[in-house]
């Protein structure tokens, strides 16, 4: 799990004083993993660090803090909850000034209170600082996050994957809603007009409008994911085209196994190869979930996260 910085910004930007409350370490078992993470503010939250006693403690702790701060729970003694294990909370206040002391990219090394709100060591500790990077890069953890000797250190967000959503309609409503959350997937969000979006989108999504769709997926990264779902077949027979033409990740195409035989054959009159066409998954998701939107975003999603998971599940393995 990684620091957003983009996504702190937008509610810092909405609602003013913040606090973040990140999991910086974990013994045995516990809700979440190390790096997850939570956003409190004086009328509300988002993001969750796994719910119960826990995740209600923290927030009631968030909205008292000034300063930067460490929580140590024994999750059965302290809280009465069955997982059992021990977990550290770090618990920062943001605003809009300092905000400005989190880079761009790379990671985040700030020194963290020990026990409540009093001064904190200085920035350049050069000896502190080498040790929380040492072990940052020690890590045996995907997300990377360390606390070492009173500091903190996190990546920031980079996400590893791009997934582009053709159309801003129901089923496409209901899929970003659904993936917004999910750390690591950077979503582009288009449609033929800039009404067809909701009016509050999520802060993290990108949007982008084009009267012809299938121009803007000439310029498309190569290894994105793409899901096509626009309220015309004419749209997406063209989408399907341009991206088989430019290159991606994987291609999901909404429709019945009707509508793919019907594209399959217009498609391979375009010069498109058996092999080339079935990087298209037709239809999407889990029919057995139905064909509430909601239902369809859950199945693309399991789906999704299976196939890109994959990879690190087999370097796991291997390692």
């Amino acid at each position: 799990m990684t620091l957003h910085r983009a996504a702190l910004a937008a509610a810092i930007a909405t609602h003013g004083r913040v606090i973040r409350i990140a999991l910086a370490e974990v013994h045995g078992s516990a809700p979440r993993e190390v790096g997850a993470s939570m956003l409190v503010w004086s009328d509300g939250q988002s993001g969750t660090i796994g719910g119960g006693a826990l995740e209600h403690e923290a927030i009631a702790a968030a909205r008292r803090i000034t300063a930067p701060t460490l929580i140590n729970r024994a999750l059965g003694p302290d809280l009465g909850q069955c997982c059992g294990g021990r977990v550290t909370l770090v618990l920062e206040p943001f605003t809009a000034s300092s905000l400005a002391a989190i880079p761009e990219t790379g990671s985040f090394t700030r020194p963290i209170a020990p026990a409540g709100p009093i001064a904190l060591a200085p920035p350049d500790h050069p000896h502190a600082l080498a040790q929380a990077r040492a072990t940052r890069r020690a890590q045996a953890m995907r997300g990377g996050t360390a606390l070492k000797d009173g500091w903190f250190t996190e990546p920031l967000f980079h996400p590893k994957h791009s997934l582009w959503i053709w159309g801003a309609g129901h089923v496409g409503r209901a899929l970003v809603t659904t993936l917004t959350p999910l750390p690591d997937l950077a979503i582009t969000w288009i449609d033929t007009d800039a009404t067809r979006f909701p009016d509050t989108p999520p802060p993290e999504v990108s949007r982008l409008w084009a009267s012809d769709p299938a121009r803007l997926a000439t310029h498309a990264p190569t290894d994105a994911h793409h899901l096509i779902l626009t309220y015309s077949h004419a749209i997406d027979l063209a989408l399907c085209d341009a991206l088989l033409r430019r290159g991606a990740a994987s291609i999901g195409l909404i429709g019945s196994a009707t509508k793919w035989a019907r594209f399959r054959t217009r498609l391979s009159a375009m010069g498109h190869s058996p092999a080339t066409l079935s990087r298209i998954t037709c239809p999407i998701g889990d029919p057995g979930l139905g064909k509430h939107p909601q239902a369809i975003a859950l199945g693309v999603g399991h789906r999704l996260l299976t196939q890109l998971a994959r990879p690190f599940a087999q370097e796991e393995q291997t390692a």
